[in-house]
Protein backbone atom coordinates (compact mmCIF):
# COMPACT_ATOMS: atom_id res chain seq x y z
CA UNK A 1 0.00 0.00 0.00
CA UNK A 2 1.45 3.19 -0.96
CA UNK A 3 1.31 5.96 1.79
CA UNK A 4 -1.67 7.92 2.44
CA UNK A 5 -2.70 10.14 4.85
CA UNK A 6 -5.13 8.51 7.68
CA UNK A 7 -8.55 9.22 7.29
CA UNK A 8 -9.64 9.42 11.38
CA UNK A 9 -13.45 9.06 11.80
CA UNK A 10 -15.57 11.15 13.79
CA UNK A 11 -17.95 9.34 16.98
CA UNK A 12 -20.93 9.96 14.59
CA UNK A 13 -19.32 7.91 11.84
CA UNK A 14 -18.33 5.33 14.16
CA UNK A 15 -21.70 5.05 15.13
CA UNK A 16 -22.04 4.62 10.97
CA UNK A 17 -19.52 1.87 11.11
CA UNK A 18 -20.93 0.40 14.09
CA UNK A 19 -24.18 -0.50 12.46
CA UNK A 20 -22.25 -1.86 9.45
CA UNK A 21 -20.22 -4.07 11.59
CA UNK A 22 -23.64 -4.87 13.63
CA UNK A 23 -25.26 -6.32 10.40
CA UNK A 24 -22.01 -7.99 9.32
CA UNK A 25 -21.78 -9.69 12.27
CA UNK A 26 -25.14 -11.37 12.01
CA UNK A 27 -24.52 -12.42 8.37
CA UNK A 28 -20.99 -14.08 9.44
CA UNK A 29 -23.11 -16.13 12.45
CA UNK A 30 -25.70 -17.21 9.87
CA UNK A 31 -23.03 -18.35 7.19
CA UNK A 32 -20.86 -19.96 10.34
CA UNK A 33 -23.80 -21.83 11.12
CA UNK A 34 -24.21 -23.34 7.66
CA UNK A 35 -20.69 -24.40 7.42
CA UNK A 36 -21.17 -28.33 7.15
CA UNK A 37 -20.15 -31.50 5.02
CA UNK A 38 -22.25 -31.68 1.51
CA UNK A 39 -23.02 -27.84 1.56
CA UNK A 40 -21.18 -25.95 -1.42
CA UNK A 41 -19.34 -22.61 -1.75
CA UNK A 42 -22.46 -21.29 -3.85
CA UNK A 43 -24.86 -22.17 -1.07
CA UNK A 44 -22.81 -20.10 1.10
CA UNK A 45 -22.34 -17.29 -1.47
CA UNK A 46 -26.18 -17.35 -2.47
CA UNK A 47 -26.89 -16.79 1.54
CA UNK A 48 -24.79 -14.13 1.97
CA UNK A 49 -26.57 -13.04 -1.39
CA UNK A 50 -29.89 -12.90 0.23
CA UNK A 51 -28.74 -11.14 3.94
CA UNK A 52 -27.14 -8.17 1.92
CA UNK A 53 -30.20 -7.42 -0.31
CA UNK A 54 -32.09 -7.81 3.19
CA UNK A 55 -30.01 -5.50 4.57
CA UNK A 56 -30.23 -3.26 1.79
CA UNK A 57 -26.16 -3.17 1.83
CA UNK A 58 -23.78 -3.52 -0.69
CA UNK A 59 -20.78 -6.77 -0.91
CA UNK A 60 -17.45 -4.35 -0.61
CA UNK A 61 -15.16 -7.27 -2.48
CA UNK A 62 -17.40 -8.04 -5.49
CA UNK A 63 -15.89 -6.68 -8.44
CA UNK A 64 -13.07 -5.31 -6.08
CA UNK A 65 -10.22 -4.83 -8.32
CA UNK A 66 -6.36 -4.65 -6.99
CA UNK A 67 -4.66 -3.69 -10.03
CA UNK A 68 -5.44 -2.20 -13.56
CA UNK A 69 -6.18 -4.82 -16.01
CA UNK A 70 -6.36 -7.36 -13.25
CA UNK A 71 -9.42 -10.15 -12.58
CA UNK A 72 -12.15 -8.48 -10.86
CA UNK A 73 -13.28 -10.36 -7.52
CA UNK A 74 -15.71 -12.33 -8.83
CA UNK A 75 -18.18 -12.77 -5.28
CA UNK A 76 -19.36 -11.24 -2.50
CA UNK A 77 -17.51 -13.52 0.01
CA UNK A 78 -14.06 -15.10 0.35
CA UNK A 79 -14.50 -18.84 0.92
CA UNK A 80 -11.31 -20.66 1.56
CA UNK A 81 -10.75 -24.23 2.17
CA UNK A 82 -7.94 -25.57 4.22
CA UNK A 83 -4.40 -24.53 2.59
CA UNK A 84 -6.45 -21.80 1.20
CA UNK A 85 -5.02 -18.36 3.12
CA UNK A 86 -7.58 -15.90 1.67
CA UNK A 87 -9.35 -14.84 -1.63
CA UNK A 88 -10.55 -18.29 -2.40
CA UNK A 89 -13.85 -18.46 -5.01
CA UNK A 90 -16.95 -19.81 -3.36
CA UNK A 91 -17.71 -21.28 -7.05
CA UNK A 92 -17.47 -25.26 -7.49
CA UNK A 93 -16.32 -25.75 -3.95
CA UNK A 94 -18.11 -28.53 -1.70
CA UNK A 95 -17.40 -28.78 1.42
CA UNK A 96 -16.03 -31.99 2.98
CA UNK A 97 -16.19 -33.64 6.58
CA UNK A 98 -12.76 -32.22 8.54
CA UNK A 99 -12.71 -29.19 6.05
CA UNK A 100 -11.90 -26.15 7.56
CA UNK A 101 -13.47 -22.94 5.94
CA UNK A 102 -12.20 -19.63 5.93
CA UNK A 103 -15.06 -16.81 5.21
CA UNK A 104 -13.49 -12.78 4.99
CA UNK A 105 -16.32 -10.68 4.13
CA UNK A 106 -17.25 -6.93 4.40
CA UNK A 107 -19.78 -4.73 3.48
CA UNK A 108 -20.88 -0.73 2.63
CA UNK A 109 -23.45 0.67 4.67
CA UNK A 110 -24.42 4.35 4.79
CA UNK A 111 -20.73 5.20 3.00
CA UNK A 112 -18.93 3.23 5.17
CA UNK A 113 -17.40 -0.31 5.59
CA UNK A 114 -16.88 -2.63 8.01
CA UNK A 115 -14.73 -6.05 7.63
CA UNK A 116 -14.26 -9.06 9.52
CA UNK A 117 -13.51 -13.08 8.89
CA UNK A 118 -14.03 -16.21 10.57
CA UNK A 119 -13.07 -19.54 10.53
CA UNK A 120 -15.36 -23.18 10.91
CA UNK A 121 -14.64 -26.46 10.87
CA UNK A 122 -16.67 -28.94 8.99
CA UNK A 123 -17.99 -31.84 10.51
CA UNK A 124 -15.38 -33.73 12.84
CA UNK A 125 -11.92 -32.16 12.47
CA UNK A 126 -8.79 -33.19 13.73
CA UNK A 127 -7.09 -31.94 16.61
CA UNK A 128 -4.35 -29.37 14.93
CA UNK A 129 -7.39 -28.29 13.03
CA UNK A 130 -8.96 -27.35 15.90
CA UNK A 131 -5.98 -26.02 17.57
CA UNK A 132 -5.22 -23.45 14.83
CA UNK A 133 -8.50 -22.17 14.82
CA UNK A 134 -8.61 -21.18 18.54
CA UNK A 135 -4.93 -19.95 18.50
CA UNK A 136 -5.85 -17.97 15.81
CA UNK A 137 -8.72 -16.64 16.94
CA UNK A 138 -7.44 -16.07 20.12
CA UNK A 139 -4.33 -14.34 18.81
CA UNK A 140 -6.87 -11.86 17.39
CA UNK A 141 -8.30 -11.09 20.98
CA UNK A 142 -4.16 -10.68 21.56
CA UNK A 143 -3.91 -8.04 19.07
CA UNK A 144 -6.74 -6.25 19.93
CA UNK A 145 -6.18 -5.69 23.86
CA UNK A 146 -3.44 -3.72 22.53
CA UNK A 147 -5.37 -0.60 20.72
CA UNK A 148 -5.18 1.96 22.82
CA UNK A 149 -4.43 5.75 22.45
CA UNK A 150 -0.52 6.04 22.81
CA UNK A 151 0.33 2.43 21.61
CA UNK A 152 2.30 1.54 18.44
CA UNK A 153 0.98 -0.07 15.31
CA UNK A 154 3.43 -2.72 16.02
CA UNK A 155 2.24 -3.38 19.65
CA UNK A 156 -0.91 -5.53 18.02
CA UNK A 157 1.42 -7.07 15.79
CA UNK A 158 3.98 -8.08 18.32
CA UNK A 159 1.07 -9.54 20.27
CA UNK A 160 -0.22 -11.92 17.62
CA UNK A 161 2.98 -13.02 16.40
CA UNK A 162 4.11 -14.34 20.43
CA UNK A 163 1.07 -15.87 20.72
CA UNK A 164 0.39 -17.89 17.87
CA UNK A 165 4.36 -18.76 17.99
CA UNK A 166 4.33 -19.87 21.50
CA UNK A 167 1.60 -22.07 20.53
CA UNK A 168 3.30 -23.90 17.54
CA UNK A 169 2.09 -21.63 14.75
CA UNK A 170 3.38 -19.45 12.04
CA UNK A 171 2.23 -15.89 11.25
CA UNK A 172 1.40 -14.89 7.64
CA UNK A 173 4.00 -11.59 6.93
CA UNK A 174 3.18 -11.01 3.39
CA UNK A 175 -0.78 -10.13 3.83
CA UNK A 176 -1.53 -7.65 6.73
CA UNK A 177 -4.60 -6.42 8.10
CA UNK A 178 -5.32 -2.51 7.29
CA UNK A 179 -7.23 0.65 7.60
CA UNK A 180 -11.28 0.24 6.71
CA UNK A 181 -13.89 3.33 6.50
CA UNK A 182 -14.64 5.18 3.34
CA UNK A 183 -12.77 2.42 1.07
CA UNK A 184 -12.94 -1.12 2.12
CA UNK A 185 -8.95 -0.89 2.09
CA UNK A 186 -7.19 2.31 3.68
CA UNK A 187 -3.84 3.20 5.25
CA UNK A 188 -2.34 2.16 7.44
CA UNK A 189 -0.93 -1.10 6.97
CA UNK A 190 -2.03 -3.18 9.96
CA UNK A 191 0.72 -6.28 10.50
CA UNK A 192 0.37 -9.27 12.19
CA UNK A 193 4.17 -9.50 13.53
CA UNK A 194 6.78 -7.20 14.67
CA UNK A 195 8.75 -6.04 17.36
CA UNK A 196 7.38 -4.01 20.34
CA UNK A 197 6.95 -0.39 20.18
CA UNK A 198 7.56 0.77 16.67
CA UNK A 199 5.60 2.25 14.00
CA UNK A 200 3.06 4.91 14.47
CA UNK A 201 1.18 5.73 17.46
CA UNK A 202 -2.53 5.09 17.58
CA UNK A 203 -5.09 7.79 18.21
CA UNK A 204 -8.64 8.21 18.62
CA UNK A 205 -10.57 8.16 15.30
CA UNK A 206 -8.62 5.66 13.43
CA UNK A 207 -10.73 2.57 12.34
CA UNK A 208 -8.76 -0.60 11.82
CA UNK A 209 -9.30 -4.38 10.19
CA UNK A 210 -7.17 -6.28 12.31
CA UNK A 211 -7.06 -10.05 10.81
CA UNK A 212 -4.09 -12.46 11.53
CA UNK A 213 -3.94 -15.26 9.32
CA UNK A 214 -2.38 -18.21 11.27
CA UNK A 215 -0.23 -21.25 9.44
CA UNK A 216 -0.16 -24.72 10.62
CA UNK A 217 3.07 -24.77 8.92
CA UNK A 218 5.51 -22.01 7.99
CA UNK A 219 4.58 -18.85 6.71
CA UNK A 220 5.08 -19.02 3.26
CA UNK A 221 2.61 -18.18 0.78
CA UNK A 222 2.09 -19.36 -2.97
CA UNK A 223 0.21 -16.88 -5.00
CA UNK A 224 0.31 -19.09 -8.51
CA UNK A 225 -3.26 -20.08 -8.51
CA UNK A 226 -4.50 -19.42 -12.30
CA UNK A 227 -7.68 -17.47 -10.77
CA UNK A 228 -5.16 -14.56 -9.84
CA UNK A 229 -7.06 -14.40 -6.68
CA UNK A 230 -6.42 -17.13 -4.23
CA UNK A 231 -3.45 -17.20 -1.38
CA UNK A 232 -2.33 -20.68 -0.07
CA UNK A 233 0.10 -22.24 1.99
CA UNK A 234 3.53 -22.83 0.13
CA UNK A 235 3.62 -25.71 2.08
CA UNK A 236 -0.17 -27.15 1.24
CA UNK A 237 -0.88 -27.22 5.35
CA UNK A 238 -3.79 -25.75 6.68
CA UNK A 239 -4.71 -21.89 7.82
CA UNK A 240 -6.70 -20.15 9.24
CA UNK A 241 -8.18 -16.31 9.60
CA UNK A 242 -9.92 -14.35 12.04
CA UNK A 243 -10.74 -10.69 11.31
CA UNK A 244 -12.49 -7.57 13.14
CA UNK A 245 -13.01 -3.68 12.11
CA UNK A 246 -11.77 -2.47 15.57
CA UNK A 247 -11.98 1.66 16.53
CA UNK A 248 -9.17 3.43 18.59
CA UNK A 249 -11.43 5.24 21.01
CA UNK A 250 -11.02 7.54 24.15
CA UNK A 251 -12.24 4.79 26.68
CA UNK A 252 -9.89 2.60 24.97
CA UNK A 253 -10.80 0.03 21.35
CA UNK A 254 -13.95 -0.56 20.68
CA UNK A 255 -15.00 -3.95 18.62
CA UNK A 256 -17.47 -2.57 15.93
CA UNK A 257 -17.86 -6.59 13.90
CA UNK A 258 -18.71 -8.38 17.16
CA UNK A 259 -22.47 -9.36 18.27
CA UNK A 260 -22.41 -8.19 21.73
Amino acid sequence: MTRQKINLKSKAEIEIMKEAGKILANILQLIGDKIAPGVSGDEIEELALKEIKKYGVVASFKNYQIYKGGVPFPSAICFSINDEIVHGFPFGKEIKEGDIVSIDFGIKYNGFHADSAITVGAGKISEKATKLIKITKESLYQGIREVKIGNRMSDIGFAVQEYAEKNGFSVVRDLVGHGVGRSIHEAPEVPNFGKKGEGMKLIAGMTLAIEPMINEGNYYINCEDEDQWTIRTEDGKLSAHFEHTVAVTTAGCEILTEIK
